[in-house]
């Protein structure tokens, strides 16, 4: 599909997002822009591209392990804080990325559907 990101890129820029709220609840601020916020996919022989997947797939994984241990050990009363450098307390900024993974999940699904009719 054409001026699409791919299912790869969704998961660089997943990741990324993880990593960034992980970061704001520990007092950062940071904001991904750029390359920073949709990575490239590594360039990689094919034969390497299955071990770089693989790295991606455990990063993502990594990423989202440690912001739901950050979540977790977060408590309730700094729900209603602000967020360093926004202007939004932390409990929409959760719900944001919430909603921010379910959206791209929902492209991933919708470009492996695609890519498996373009298969057949």
């Amino acid at each position: 599909m054409p001026n699409v990101h791919s299912i790869w890129e969704l998961v660089l820029h997943t990741a990324v997002w993880d990593r960034a709220v992980h970061r704001r609840i520990g007092g950062q601020t940071t904001q991904p822009k750029g390359k920073k916020n949709f990575p490239p996919v590594p360039k990689s022989s094919n034969a390497a591209k299955q071990a770089a997947w693989r790295k991606t797939v455990s990063w993502l994984t990594r990423a989202h392990a440690d912001l739901i241990s950050a979540v977790s050990a977060l408590p309730e009363k700094r729900l209603r804080d602000r967020v360093p450098g926004k202007r939004y307390d932390f409990a929409f900024m959760l719900h944001g990325v919430l909603q921010h993974e379910l959206y791209h999940a929902g492209q991933i699904a919708i470009l492996k559907k695609a890519h498996r009719r373009a298969s057949q």
